[in-house]
């Protein structure tokens, strides 16, 4: 399915994490949701994918027009990155950098390349608050390619340090996940974390798009800025959350196109 774009109003992208499958063992049904959204955050190896799955996942994002981001994490296949580690700044960024510059030369051979970075899990929100790991995914960023922009959340450190450095910054949301007060996510594993509601996780993708706003779990209106929404691939549901996503921004007015 191909972006679709509204005469007047809001334009969002929709993003969703794929490639995560690893040899016999199958996670969610990246054919499917590539025919919904319109950028695909491919796994690097180092959290979840083994070669073969992310060539799959580069050729059907190549061949469907969906724009590939390299999703990058943690040494952490056993966790599926989603454990925090505290890893030497230099250590993580050439870590960063394998990763990108092996998924970018997947894609490459599909007749597509890597046109955004977005950190996953436990680096996701430890470089939100961290300056020496957010430099390092910045750094890895920056000589690899300056060009590639940084997909996270706009109140994040990260985004923060990218913007000095002169990296661009896509501001993202999530239509699946439970917001603090604070506006960051609740912790998976604790209630209301994530959400699986097509109705409740489409009015929320809807309400942060045209409003601006996200209710958090103890019932504030919290400021968000979403030029992409993330609906999780490995979310129970993931495909007809998507499906019902977009269904709905489009409803609303909302324009649905890759920001890269």
């Amino acid at each position: 399915m191909s972006g679709t774009a509204a005469a007047d109003g809001p334009v969002v992208d929709l993003n969703a994490d794929l490639g995560e499958s690893f040899g016999i063992w199958r996670l969610g049904d990246d054919l499917a949701l590539m025919d919904v959204i319109t950028s695909a955050n491919i796994a690097c190896g180092f959290h979840a994918g083994d070669p073969l799955t992310l060539r799959q996942a580069c050729a059907m994002a190549a061949a469907m027009g969906v724009t590939i981001g390299a999703q990058v994490s943690y040494r952490d296949l056993a966790g599926f990155g989603r454990r925090e580690m505290d890893v030497p700044p230099d250590e993580l960024t050439a870590e960063l950098l394998y990763q990108m510059a092996a998924l970018d030369g997947i894609a490459r051979t599909e007749g597509a390349a890597v046109r955004y970075v977005k950190p996953h899990g436990a680096l996701y929100h430890r470089v939100s608050r961290d300056p020496a790991q957010a430099g390092a995914l910045i750094e890895a960023i920056r000589v690899y390619n300056p060009e590639l922009p940084l997909l996270t959340q706009s109140a994040s450190l990260a985004s923060q340090v990218a913007t000095r450095t002169g990296i661009g910054v896509v501001s993202e949301a999530f239509a699946d996940r439970g917001y603090n007060p604070d506006g960051t996510l609740v912790r998976r594993g604790q209630p209301g974390a994530v959400r699986t509601d097509a109705s409740e996780v489409t009015e929320q993708a809807v309400t942060m798009v045209t409003k601006g706003l996200v209710r958090s779990a103890g019932g504030q209106d919290v400021t968000v800025t979403a030029r992409s929404i993330c609906i999780h691939g490995d979310t129970a549901g993931a495909v007809e959350l998507a499906r019902s996503v977009r269904r709905g921004l489009e409803q609303a007015g909302v324009g649905i196109a890759p920001f890269a």
